[in-house]
């Protein structure tokens, strides 16, 4: 019986998902799509970097710098 407890159990945690990008993950898609809101309407504003503020201005690099080819160093 116990056997059969153990094996039950770990077929259980066999089957969880723990991608974020599933959609049982619901608190991280809803800030990513805020996020990405706000992301399109900065890109918007992109031509003319001086009408950004400062906090749209980090955003903006941020995104940049995680689109670039250029490997990251700091690790």
């Amino acid at each position: 019986m116990r056997k059969l407890i153990i094996i039950f159990f770990l077929l259980i945690l066999n089957n969880c998902s723990l991608n974020k990008d599933s959609q049982y993950w619901t608190e991280n898609s809803i800030e990513s799509k805020a996020n990405q809101r706000k992301l399109n309407e900065i890109l918007k504003k992109s031509d003319d970097i001086t009408s950004m503020t400062l906090e749209e201005y980090e955003i903006y690099i941020d995104d940049y710098t995680k689109k670039s080819k250029y490997p990251d160093i700091s690790k």
